[in-house]
């Protein structure tokens, strides 16, 4: 093998570890120190000799083994410096990650398991919303630290800049190393004040991966199909909470759509477009039985979160695989009730799209135009397709294009770029 061989070697290796194992490597580490930010730290360090001995020496028969002896060796001399002492009973048994497996960490053995909580990255979500960390910033931390995301794909998912969020990033690790916040896995009647921000997080990184239609992008898919696990494992962990199940109804909802977002050729094909014949009628039904567990639960309670009414508007839109048409009336009251609840300047957008379905695209505008100075939307393109695709309604055709230049310039999806050009150029100019 040459030289270049075997750095392209080791790079694709070192990559497919950490897309299919960084939240749990983090995990399994931080169980043992007790410390989130130095796992994560000790394990940038060891991917970082990775990268330094994998091209001379080759990769290791089990790479996910070579990467936690290091990091734990990393993480000792971590402690070393800074003038603490190790007894080898805090390491918590590290010594014997020479005979781990991928398998067994996916399969979280007898002996790694933590009481109440099932999975180790499930376990570490719920530290990272520690009631002492911001709430703001605890959904963004379990992005990064659990499931690998960086700055960038995290300050997409909460609409601000990479720079602020890489920031508030580091701020809340800081708080947390000076603190010292433990690695302290909750008891169960902890996990309710602590749950909304993992449930924001499993969402947010569903989105993330959804853009990936044909399942191509092997971070992507990864990102899906990690999401769709970790919002069942709560679900089976929590399964008399309305919310945990309105998430996993959400989440089915979307994913039974996968097949009909794309043309044989591999034109984006928008939702109001798509033939419902095509979605899966398997995961509709699971979201369905979902969604109405999660009705009677909300009526126990007498609360009705935001996963259930997502899941509601999924549903709804359901309705036109049954009738054949859109029952665009409820569409807009279930989005009147999720603003009324998030003040989300998404939901904002999606309610705009559907009242033009009700009431025209003028009204539309008219309740988008107190979001016409908000920052956030500034680099959103979601935004401005809807603004292009409402002006052109109302024959507004010169703010149309502008707003559709802006739109597809900040598309990185090449199919859907197209269907965006392809909107435009049948607008008059001038």
């Amino acid at each position: 093998m040459t030289a270049t061989e075997g750095n392209e070697q080791a790079y694709s290796t070192a990559e497919a570890v950490a897309r299919r194992s960084y939240g749990k490597l983090v995990a399994f580490l931080a169980a043992r120190t007790g410390d989130v930010a130095a796992a994560e730290d000790a394990l940038c360090e060891a991917f970082a000799a990775a990268l330094s001995d994998w091209p001379l020496n080759g990769c290791p028969a089990n790479p996910e083994a070579w990467l936690l002896t290091v990091a734990r060796r990393k993480a000792i001399d971590s402690f070393r410096s800074r003038r603490r002492e190790i007894a080898p009973d805090d390491l918590g048994g590290l010594d014997s990650v020479e005979n781990l497996t991928a398998e067994s960490l996916a399969a979280s053995p007898e002996a790694d398991t933590i009481p109440e909580i099932p999975d180790l990255r499930l376990a570490l979500m719920f530290v990272c919303a520690h009631p002492a960390i911001d709430q703001a910033i605890r959904a963004p931390l379990i992005l990064q630290s659990v499931l690998g995301l960086d700055a960038a794909r995290i300050a997409s998912a909460f609409l601000t800049s990479p720079a602020a969020m890489g920031k508030r990033l580091v701020r809340a690790k800081q708080k947390i190393h000076a603190a010292a916040i433990p690695f302290d896995i909750p008891g169960r009647d902890e996990l309710p004040a602590r749950l909304e921000a993992v449930l924001d997080a499993i969402y947010a990184a569903f989105t993330e991966g959804w853009p990936d239609p044909g399942a191509v992008d092997a971070v992507r898919r990864d990102l899906t199909a990690e999401s769709l696990f970790l919002a069942r494992l709560l679900h089976e962990l929590l399964p008399n909470d309305s919310e945990t199940a309105g998430l996993l109804s959400l989440v089915l909802y979307v994913e039974a759509r996968r097949a009909a977002r794309r043309s044989p050729q591999g034109d984006y094909i928008p939702l109001a477009e798509q033939n419902p014949q095509l979605w899966d009628s398997e995961k509709i039904d699971e979201a369905e039985a979902l969604l109405l567990h999660a009705g009677a639960r909300a009526h126990v309670s007498s609360r009705i979160g935001r996963y259930q009414l997502e899941a509601a508007l999924q549903s709804a839109h359901v309705t036109r695989r049954l009738t054949g048409r859109a029952n665009w009336e409820q569409v807009v009251q279930l989005y009147d009730a999720l603003f009324a609840l998030t003040r989300s300047p998404v939901v904002a957008i999606n309610r705009a799209l559907a009242i033009a379905e009700t009431h025209g695209p003028a009204a539309a505008l008219a309740t988008l135009d107190p979001l016409k100075d908000d920052p956030r939307l500034a680099q959103y393109q979601p935004w401005w397709a809807a603004r292009a695709d409402l002006l052109a309604r109302t024959g507004d055709y010169s703010e149309a294009h502008h707003a559709y230049d802006l739109a597809i310039g900040l598309e990185p999806d090449p199919a859907v770029r197209r269907f965006l050009q392809l909107r435009q150029s049948t607008l008059p100019r001038g």
